[in-house]
């Protein structure tokens, strides 16, 4: 592999940053309830994740550039599009309790704060400890299914508390038990999730149920870590 220049490696740190302009894109969009808009927004964002940690260390930017934190910029990143815009959404939603609608986007937010400064966020074996703060795949549920609102704040609230208990929730890059069969999993649920988005969120009972059932796995393959 040929010499990587310092411009070369910079654009990977650029490449993570674009991730605060889909947030912010997203944001204006959840502002207007555009839904969908808000989605594919942090979709793109969720693309860049996927891909500027391995590019980053295949070119070796942080020997390269050691001024800047690829690692301080993914979370800020991550942050704003995993948590900060969701929570907003899910305020925004019309979908919890009009008294409980802020005071847990709050919750939200301080908790997902704690939870990514936590160090020992992983286990060994790469498994997240605690909900991860997937807050946009929160919110996605949240606006798909359309619970009844009390039933959307004991759901948000279970996730808030889930983020301090020991739970583990599998991360579908690194946790190697089963990965091929995760990642396949992934993969049929962003195409549904693609459907709904085309769909205006209303994709039909078959989708709706494949979603829930991605979800069930995503969950349930953590569960299982504890068993022999």
């Amino acid at each position: 592999m040929p010499p990587v220049s310092w411009r070369a490696a910079f654009s990977v740190h650029v490449l993570t940053a674009s991730g605060a302009a889909f947030a912010l894109l997203a944001l204006m969009a959840a502002v207007e309830r555009a839904w969908p808009t808000m989605f594919l927004w942090l979709g793109a964002a969720l693309l860049v994740d996927a891909v500027d940690g391995p590019l980053a260390r295949r070119l070796g930017v942080a020997k390269l550039l050691p001024r800047w934190s690829g690692e301080t910029l993914d979370l800020v990143v991550d942050f704003v599009t995993y948590v900060f815009v969701p929570a907003f959404a899910i305020a925004r939603s019309g979908l919890l309790p009009q008294a409980l609608a802020v005071p847990l986007a709050l919750a939200i937010v301080v908790s997902a704060a704690l939870y990514f400064a936590d160090r020992d966020m992983k286990t060994s074996d790469n498994y997240f400890r605690g909900f991860p703060g997937l807050w946009n795949a929160a919110a996605f549920y949240l606006i798909l299914l359309r619970l009844p609102p009390w039933a959307g704040a004991a759901a948000v609230a279970a996730l808030v508390v889930l983020t301090f208990v020991p739970v583990p929730f599998v991360h579908p890059l690194r946790v190697t038990r089963w990965r091929v069969l995760t990642l396949a999993v992934m993969a049929a649920g962003a195409a549904l999730a693609l459907v709904t988005l085309a769909r205006g969120m209303d994709p039909g009972p078959f989708v709706t149920a494949a979603l829930c059932a991605v979800a069930v796995y995503t969950v349930g393959v953590g569960l299982l870590r504890t068993r022999p």
